[in-house]
């Protein structure tokens, strides 16, 4: 449902591309939701920097292949210094580079996208006896 849900979004925004980081935070969230990248705060705090820094880079440098580093690069070490690593959103910053994103990218579909996992995940665990999440929201 919640893959289901990101494809529509993705249709709508003209963003193909970020389905794919977003069926890796599926595996994440719904396979092992008691992993510390799959929480939350990881998710939507990782994916909102790879948007971000895929954003600025095309703004700043074009979309060449050393570009695609660069935002991924950027992207990881943001991460690690905001406590907010999740590895799909390394792969949210190359696509983003990948198809020359604007600032509206950052928003929709990966802020929204990220949300809309994560309460699908929520609500997916409610109905599921004995599969709590998230561990913690922040």
């Amino acid at each position: 449902m919640g893959i289901a849900v990101l494809a529509y979004l993705t249709v709508y925004t003209g963003y193909p591309l970020i389905v794919a980081p977003f069926g890796a935070t599926a595996v994440l969230v719904f396979a092992v939701p008691e992993s510390p990248l799959a929480q939350p705060r990881n998710v939507i705090g990782g994916c909102v920097i790879g948007g971000i820094v895929c954003v600025a880079c095309v703004s700043l440098f074009g979309t060449a292949p050393w570009v695609m580093a660069l935002a991924v690069a950027t992207s990881i070490q943001l991460m690690q210094l905001t406590h907010t690593l999740h590895p799909p959103a390394g792969a949210i910053a190359l696509v983003g580079v990948m198809s020359d994103a604007s600032w509206d990218f950052v928003f929709t579909p990966v802020f929204t996208g990220a949300v809309l996992l994560v309460l699908c995940t929520v609500a997916f665990s409610r109905w599921i006896p004995g599969r709590p999440y998230p561990k913690h929201w922040l």
